[in-house]
């Protein structure tokens, strides 16, 4: 967050401030996170359905509520599962890679085995969604 001088600073400017300190205070698990790849950094398409073995994408943003919200259980549960590579790509409208796996809603979870899709999670909240589904797949 960019600092602003106390002179110029706007009214709302001290409420962000005490915002993004409770967010760090009360959900560890964002402080920890991965930041989400930007649209030049996220791999293409084929890169993904390339990928061999276990992964996750996560599309999402930083500044989405109920992005932050799926945080602490998918921490949690990726914890038990080691064997997933998990990639945080930042969606938006016209983001090919978003649009490539028709994601509507933030976040979704994508689970690949070998690059091609075996399950779907949107806006998951619970942990043992979570790992049943990185269970089955």
């Amino acid at each position: 967050m960019r600092r602003i001088d106390k002179a110029v600073q706007p009214h709302w400017a001290k409420y962000r401030t005490v915002e993004a300190s409770l967010m760090v205070r009360h959900n560890p698990g964002m402080s920890s996170s991965k930041p989400y790849l930007s649209e030049i950094e996220a791999p293409a398409r084929a890169e993904v359905d390339a990928l061999p073995g276990l992964t996750l994408l996560e599309f999402g943003t930083s500044w989405c509520g109920h992005c932050r919200a799926a945080q602490p259980a998918l921490v949690e549960a990726l914890s038990q599962h080691a064997q997933w590579r998990h990639i945080r790509v930042e969606d938006g409208p016209g983001r090919a890679l978003g649009r490539s796996f028709r994601v509507k809603l933030w976040p979704t979870l994508v689970l690949l085995r070998d690059g091609q899709e075996v399950a779907r999670l949107v806006r998951p909240t619970q942990t043992t969604d979570i790992s049943a589904a990185l269970n089955v797949a």
